[in-house]
């Protein structure tokens, strides 16, 4: 995390107070001055006016890992590759190393998970589960019957059929989709296939951890209820 971020919350300073020390060359990074902007990683030892500042060890009982919903904007990449702008893990800045469960594209919105447990990332994502993702979709022309009903048929889609699927209108140009893959593109490849084009497309559900009224750049810790509906009994928390 940036590590104004990561002084304020050693409960040192306020991160604004934090910049002011970076800015006066006050704090260091494994002994080397770090500038306003720096990031902190774990192992970093960070000091300020040469004592070594730390992060407050979590209470007993607390949770081992991080699970995160995000509402993301258009534009964010899922990727974990801060190399490439409006990455989803600079998005989010959080102290704790995470990283997507699955994707969701640049060009789409809505719900995705993010979490430091890696064990969890196989049994949500395994298409034989038949795990749920519900869908927002908005298309430039009318929805018909004809489309809706064959779209949850299935449609060949990089060189496969896709899984049959729940589809329902919501408005004259818009319709709800339940998948229970994830192809890449899947939604607006389908669509394409019968000349539609998805001209808005947003995630609302994952599972059982509804988007809700998060809003659009907001994240928020998972609660133990949707834990509890979407990690199997084995899994660490």
């Amino acid at each position: 995390m940036r590590v104004n971020k990561y002084i304020s919350e050693t409960g040192l300073c306020s991160r604004r107070e934090a910049d002011e020390l970076l800015a006066a060359g006050r704090v260091t990074i494994n002994g080397a001055r770090a500038e306003v902007g720096a990031k902190a990683l774990e192992g970093d030892e960070v000091r300020v006016d040469g004592e070594i500042v730390r992060l407050k060890a979590a209470p007993r009982g607390a949770r081992r890992h991080v699970y995160i919903a995000l509402n993301k904007p258009i534009g964010i990449t899922c990727t974990t590759d801060t190399g490439v702008p409006g990455n989803i893990v600079d998005f989010v800045d959080h102290q704790q190393r995470i990283f997507p469960v699955g994707r969701l594209d640049k060009d789409s919105e809505g719900l995705i998970l993010l979490t430091s447990n890696g064990d969890i990332v196989n049994e949500i994502l395994r298409s034989e589960n038949a795990h749920e993702k519900e869908y927002l979709v908005g298309v430039n022309k009318p929805v018909s019957e004809g489309f809706l009903a064959g779209m949850a048929r299935g449609v060949r889609v990089h060189g496969q059929m896709t899984k049959p699927c729940r589809t329902a209108r919501i408005a004259k140009f818009g319709f709800r989709i339940v998948l229970t893959q994830g192809l890449n593109r899947q939604i607006r490849l389908m669509a394409a296939a019968f000349g539609y084009r998805v001209t808005q497309l947003r995630r609302v559900r994952i599972i059982n951890v509804k988007l809700g009224n998060l809003r659009i750049g907001q994240w928020r810790n998972l609660t133990d209820a949707e834990l509890k509906g979407l990690l199997p009994e084995r899994t660490q928390w």
